[in-house]
């Protein structure tokens, strides 16, 4: 392993002492139901098909990966495995699974379960697999033993560890005995569940949401006062969740509301808000591949056509700070002195003189209880037509929006959301959202430009920290230059919760959705 692998290694896991802090012998009291109001639909549970924020909950509270992230900055700690070892190479590595975790049916973990699990995700193609399909090719994991399993990697792989947690683990026996005409049982995982995690699966509806039961058998333990039963229950309005945050009928909402309404929660005593930097970025997400799109002079129009200051000042109302690049202000990987876009409707007439083809209507497709991303679209379709650019503004649910985002065909134009936490790298956002592997996957933009790919294609492999530094802020000047997207801010997070809640263990890669580790208070 090279000087500069070993060191990066030494920040992503941080301190492994704190994975077993408070685990042996621990202890706990019943602590009654935890409800949580989300903004978006839990219409499938599968944990290797669906990977985005807003259907989170069912990922990390049903299901465990080899390591976690967790905290602030977010650091990785053991998990399912106890440890992990790697070759000279860069391209074997081995994961030591510890020997007491097991499955909610009572089934021990074991590395055979690994193994299906990362062969299911590559089969999928769906979910996280984008992350792992150059690197990993099927039949290469080996179960060594009972707990001992052996990745090799068909390349080194300069984000395989960071992205491991992505790698959940499910009961194999189960799924297998699930299975329909070769579906790796999807149909079934859609509405089921076959993990490990902090709570079990005790209803779901795609229309409602799901409820789980604490699995005390989990093998972190629990201490405190831990939650028996969690549901995490659809609510799209933003006034339903912030007037029942108030009466206290949800215990815990999502981080991401209209600061006017954290505003209007902090005046209750029955809320306490949590607040932290995040690492999430509120985009325009431009689908590059269609006509018009595909103009740089029209896409650099646009970008002088959003007004960023008056969205973060009378919109946002102060809460949020200016990103004019597609990585968050606190991660390495933009240069230095980045200058974004501003607004300025001379220069966007300017840039729009240099189209020659003609104009048409363009497409805004916001998320639907997401406030922010409606009002961006109705703010964007007011200046634009004060250029001579019409558009007709749509309005759907996020499980709409992302199944039309893995076709650059039925992709909108125009898409205001946030691109979250994965992994912390900067590939998590210049990478995945601009590059040409990415497409039809994790892809916003459905961008291609060979030069960019070249030096993403060196990124992925290479293990000098300070080269790989060099290449994303070269592929992020790019897309820069090129309007590639229209980036706006960087996320805090306001994390309201009932005030008789404590332990909430915040990561901008969970969102403050990770419940095992919350209580109640005490007295």
């Amino acid at each position: 392993m090279t000087k500069t692998r070993r060191d990066a290694l030494k920040t992503v896991l941080g301190s492994v002492a704190l994975s077993s802090a408070g685990w042996a012998g621990a202890s706990a009291q019943s602590g009654g139901k935890f409800v949580y109001a989300n903004n978006s639909p839990y219409d499938n549970l599968d944990p290797h098909t669906i990977f985005d924020t807003a259907r989170a909950a069912s990922r990390f509270n049903l299901y465990d990966g080899l390591y976690r992230w967790v905290d602030n900055p977010p650091k990785m700690i053991p998990w399912l495995a106890e440890s992990h070892s790697v070759s000279g190479d860069g391209k074997v590595y081995t994961f030591k699974l510890r020997q007491n975790a097991k499955f909610h049916d009572g089934k021990p973990v074991t590395a055979n379960d690994v193994v299906y699990s990362i062969e299911r995700i590559i089969a999928l193609k769906k979910g996280a697999a984008s992350l792992y399909l150059d690197a990993i090719k099927p039949g290469s994991t080996k179960a060594l033993d009972a707990h001992t399993v052996e990745f090799n990697l068909s390349q080194p792989s300069a984000i395989f560890l960071t992205t491991v947690p992505d790698i959940l683990i499910v009961n194999s026996e189960l799924v297998k005995a699930n299975e329909k005409n070769g579906d790796w049982a999807e149909a079934w995982l859609a509405r089921n569940e076959a993990g490990s995690g902090s709570y079990a699966l005790r209803r779901h509806d795609p229309a409602v949401g799901w409820t789980g039961r604490r699995f005390v058998e989990h093998f972190a333990g629990w201490t405190g006062q831990p939650f028996d039963d969690v549901e995490f229950r659809t609510v799209l309005e933003t006034n339903t969740r912030v007037l029942g945050l108030i009466r206290g009928d949800y215990q815990g909402a999502d981080g991401y509301l209209p600061y006017d309404q954290i505003q209007r929660l902090r005046q209750s005593p029955n809320v306490q808000i949590i607040d932290q930097e995040s690492m999430r970025v509120f985009i325009l997400a431009l689908n590059t591949s269609k006509p018009l799109m595909n103009n740089v002079h029209f896409r650099r129009a646009l970008a002088y056509a959003f007004d960023y200051d008056g969205f973060i000042a009378n919109i946002m109302k102060g809460s949020v700070n200016r990103n004019p690049g597609p990585n968050p202000n606190n991660i390495w990987g933009t240069p230095p002195g980045l200058k974004g876009y501003s607004y300025n409707l001379d220069l966007a007439r300017e840039e729009l003189k240099k189209v020659t083809e003609p104009l048409r209507p363009i497409t805004i497709n916001a998320l639907a209880g997401f406030s922010e991303s409606e009002q961006a679209a109705t703010l964007f379709q007011n200046t634009l037509r004060q250029i001579g650019v019409e558009v007709v503004v749509e309005v759907s649910p996020w499980s709409v929006v992302s199944s039309r985002m893995r076709n650059a065909q039925t992709q909108a134009d125009i898409i205001p959301l946030w691109k979250s936490t994965y992994y912390v790298d900067p590939n998590n956002w210049v990478g995945e959202l601009y590059g040409t592997r990415y497409h039809g996957t994790r892809t916003f933009s459905y961008y291609s430009n060979p030069e960019f790919d070249r030096r993403l294609d060196r990124a992925l492999v290479s293990s000098d920290q300070e080269e790989r530094r060099k290449l994303y802020e070269e592929m992020t000047q790019m897309v820069n230059d090129d309007a590639a997207g229209i980036f706006v801010y960087n996320t805090k997070w306001y994390g309201p919760y009932s005030s008789k809640v404590e332990g909430i263990r915040f990561s901008p890669v969970s969102n403050g959705q990770d419940i095992r580790w919350a209580s109640l208070k005490r007295g």
